[in-house]
C-alpha cells in the first residue's frame, strides 16, 4: 500500500517528467515545422494530415524515444531540488533505510517503463507507418538504391546498378537463376526494368535471356533494339530499395519474419534490423537503470546548487549516449552480436547506478 511518502514523490516524478516531456515535444513540434513549411506548402499537405498523420504521431514517436533521458533529467531536476530544500535528510534521520526511499522512484519508473514498452510494441509501428507515409508523400526527397544484391526464394540472384523511386526503375538489371545444386540454369539480363506499383508486374526492355546447361545453352535476343516484355516475378522493386526506417513500421513477428527474409537475401543491413527489434524492449528499461543513477547523484546536497547535480547528470547521460552509439556500430560493422549491442549500455550503466547507489548518503 502507498503511504504519503510514495505518494508524494512519485506525483513529483510524473508531473514532472510530463511538463518536461510536453515543453521539449512542442519545441521539438515547433522547430520541425519552421523547417518543413515549406515543403509543405510546396506539395500541399492537407492541415489534417500535418497535424494528426504527421504531428500527431511526430510527437508519440519522439517522446517516447527521449523519455529515458528525460526521466534521467527529471529525477535529477526534482531530486536535487528537494535535497537542496533539505526535504531528503528528514527522510533520512526519520529512521528509513535509503532503500525506503528509492521504492516510490522505481514504481514512478516502472509506470513509464510499462507505458514505453506498450507503445514500443503495440502502438507506434501504426504510429510510424502513418508518419512514414506522410513523409515519402510530403517531403521526403527521391530513394535512390546504387549495386543492390540479393538472393530471393526460388533460388533467384538479383543484381542490378541504380534505382529511383520516383520512376520505380532500375538499370542494369540482372537475374540469375539456380537449381538445387546451386548451379546457374539461366540469365537474364536488361538495360532498364520497370516495377508496376504494387504488384508483381515487371516490364523488361533490352535485354537477353541466355540458357545455361550442356549441351543445350543457348541465347535468346530479341529481334529489335527497345524491344520490351511483360513478364511476372514473385518480388517487387519496392522489396529491394526500402528505406532502412521501413522497420520501424513492422510488428514483433512481422520485424521477425523480414529479419529472417533478409538473411536469406544476404542483406548487409541485418544488425541494424536486430538492433531496432530488441531496442523495443531494452530501450524501456533504461527508465530504472537512469532513475537509480538520477536519485544517486543528485540525493546529496550541493553548494553548488542544483546546476551542479544537472551537470554531473547531463555528463553520464552524454556518456550514456555515447555508450548506445559505440555499440551499435561495433554490431552493424564488426559483428558484435545484436542483443549484446543493445543491452550492454544498460548492463554497464545498471552497475555503475548500483555503485553510485551505495555511495549516495544514508
Amino acid at each position: 500500500m502507498l503511504k504519503i511518502l510514495d505518494r508524494y514523490i512519485i506525483k513529483k516524478f510524473l508531473v514532472t517528467f510530463f511538463f518536461m516531456l510536453g515543453v521539449i515535444m512542442i519545441l521539438a513540434m515547433v522547430f520541425d515545422l519552421a523547417e518543413r513549411l515549406g515543403d509543405f506548402i510546396e506539395k500541399d499537405a492537407p492541415v489534417s494530415a500535418i497535424l494528426i498523420d504527421y504531428y500527431l504521431n511526430f510527437l508519440i514517436y519522439f517522446g517516447n524515444l527521449f523519455s529515458p533521458l528525460i526521466v534521467f533529467v527529471s529525477v535529477i531536476w526534482f531530486t536535487a531540488k528537494m535535497a537542496q530544500n533539505t526535504e531528503i535528510i528528514p527522510m533520512l534521520n526519520s529512521g528509513r533505510p535509503f532503500r525506503r526511499i528509492l521504492r516510490p522512484y522505481m514504481i514512478g519508473a516502472t509506470i513509464l517503463m510499462l507505458i514505453s514498452l506498450f507503445l514500443n510494441h503495440f502502438v507506434l509501428p501504426e504510429s510510424n507507418k502513418s508518419r512514414l507515409n506522410f513523409e515519402e508523400n510530403y517531403y521526403r526527397n527521391i530513394r535512390t538504391v546504387s549495386n543492390y544484391y540479393a538472393q530471393f526464394p526460388g533460388n533467384r540472384t538479383v543484381y542490378f546498378d541504380s534505382y529511383r523511386s520516383d520512376k520505380n526503375r532500375a538499370l542494369g538489371f540482372v537475374m540469375e537463376q539456380r537449381d538445387e545444386k546451386g548451379d546457374v540454369t539461366s540469365i537474364l539480363k536488361a538495360k532498364e526494368v520497370v516495377n508496376v506499383d504494387s504488384t508483381y508486374n515487371w516490364k523488361i526492355k533490352d535485354y537477353f535471356i541466355r540458357y545455361v546447361g550442356d549441351p543445350n545453352d543457348s541465347i535468346i535476343v530479341p529481334p529489335q533494339y527497345g524491344h520490351t516484355i511483360d513478364t511476372v516475378l514473385p518480388f517487387q522493386l519496392s522489396e529491394m530499395a526500402q528505406r532502412e526506417s521501413v522497420v520501424m513500421t513492422m510488428g514483433y513477428n512481422e520485424l521477425k519474419k523480414f529479419i529472417k527474409q533478409e538473411k536469406e537475401k544476404g542483406s548487409p543491413n541485418i544488425a541494424s534490423y536486430e538492433i531496432e527489434l530488441y531496442q523495443r524492449t531494452s530501450f524501456p528499461f533504461a527508465t530504472y537503470v537512469l532513475t537509480l543513477i538520477g536519485l544517486a547523484v543528485s540525493s546529496r546536497k550541493s553548494r553548488g546548487g542544483i546546476g551542479a547535480n544537472i551537470a554531473v547528470g547531463l555528463f553520464l547521460c552524454f556518456i550514456y549516449i555515447f555508450a548506445m552509439k559505440v555499440s551499435a556500430v561495433a554490431a552493424e560493422n564488426v559483428g558484435f552480436p545484436s542483443y549484446l549491442a543493445v543491452w550492454l549500455p544498460n548492463i554497464f550503466f545498471g552497475i555503475l547506478g548500483i555503485i553510485l547507489y551505495k555511495r549516495a548518503p544514508k
